[in-house]
């Protein structure tokens, strides 16, 4: 039997194609804005409408509303700029973003008390969450302002843990580039000084530094840095093993230029990028470290408000006053997971051995 090739049918056939592409846009364009009010509103119940209630049905809510928030937005700005927009990475570059300009200009904007304790007289204390009050965030039982904390808190934080990054970065990624290119006894030295740093636990290395050091801004900088060393040291000699062999690091060394040139000129500015899109997981395990340290006191003390201490503080009234561990805690791990993020994203991008073909 010969098919007959219609235009008429043909034609009713796109009609129809289009017409149902439109209606499953349509749906899901409503479907976003549905669940991104909808999400809207448990957030607001959450927060607001049940602050009397006990915590567990606020945190329900809230948490129900964020993740309708989340999957509304993604699906309506999937819709509107491009169907493989990465929504979560976006949200994680802008909060990164909002904690950095918050930490920069801190002392300009309209905080209420967060450190000092005695001017704090007349301020509610242990007051809750209520976004549209002057402590948005609440307050302590000294009365102090817990979103002013949380944003001195970032700004300790964010100067400990990329001062930290900065030397292991340069110290630990030149010590590896050395060793990976020249190779020999200068690369069985490292190798043995990166071992032996590595074989201590972390966390019992840490406290035997602080314990030997004033815990300060800069005995912190220095512990974390050297905490920091050996990843970059092992990350540094890795990649220059990689890249030593490349056409261009052969062809400078068969025209005869001097090895400080070839490190610098050649094989610096290649192994940097796959260093860098590091940096922001090791910024990330750094906040962690640090905030253990300050649970275990120590780190800085108060009043100096950080992530860590304003954790430890609000562990000790956790069933009574909720909100005083949750709001730090909440803000280091949004702080965290968004630089894991960011830094998955970077490492596909500058890490040759991440990038898909």
């Amino acid at each position: 039997m010969a098919i007959v090739d219609d235009p008429a049918i043909a034609a009713g056939e796109r009609t129809h194609t289009v017409a149902a592409d439109a209606a499953g846009r349509r749906a899901s364009l409503a479907l976003g804005i549905g669940g991104l009010l909808v999400g809207i509103a448990l957030i607001w119940i959450g927060l607001d409408t049940l602050s009397s209630a006990s915590i567990q049905p606020r945190l329900i809510a809230v948490f129900a509303g964020l993740i309708l928030t989340f999957v509304g937005l993604d699906n309506l700005l999937r819709r509107l700029i491009n169907p493989s927009f990465d929504t979560g990475l976006w949200l994680a570059i802008v909060w990164l973003g909002l904690v950095v300009l918050a930490a920069v200009f801190a002392d300009l904007l309209p905080l209420r008390e967060a450190q000092n304790a005695s001017k704090s007289f007349g301020e509610p204390s242990s007051a809750r969450p209520d976004l549209f009050s002057v402590h948005p965030l609440g307050t302590d039982k000294f009365g102090l302002d817990l979103l002013g904390g949380v944003i001195y808190g970032a700004r300790v934080s964010l100067e400990i843990s990329l001062g930290a990054t900065a030397i292991g970065l340069f110290v630990g990624g030149l010590i590896g580039i050395c060793a990976g290119y020249f190779r020999g006894r200068l690369d069985a030295l490292v190798g043995v000084f990166t071992n032996s740093l590595l074989a201590f636990p972390p966390l019992i290395l840490l406290i035997a530094l602080m314990v030997a050091l004033e815990p300060s801004v800069r005995n912190l900088i220095i512990a974390l840095a050297i905490l920091g060393i050996p990843t970059y040291i092992r990350l540094g000699r890795a990649n220059t093993m990689t890249i030593a062999q490349r056409e261009f690091v052969l062809a400078a060394r068969a025209l005869g230029a001097k090895e400080r040139r070839i490190v610098f000129r050649e094989l610096v500015p290649n192994v940097a990028l796959p260093l860098l899109s590091y940096a922001f997981i090791i910024v990330a395990v750094l906040i962690v470290a640090e905030g253990s340290l300050s649970f275990l006191g120590l780190s800085i003390p108060r009043p100096r408000p950080t992530w860590g201490n304003m954790i430890y503080a609000g562990n000790e009234d956790l069933r009574k006053i909720p909100h005083l561990l949750f709001v730090p805690a909440g803000v280091m791990f949004l702080t965290v997971f968004s630089l894991n993020r960011v830094s998955d994203r970077a490492r596909q991008l500058w890490d040759p051995r991440e990038a898909k073909v």
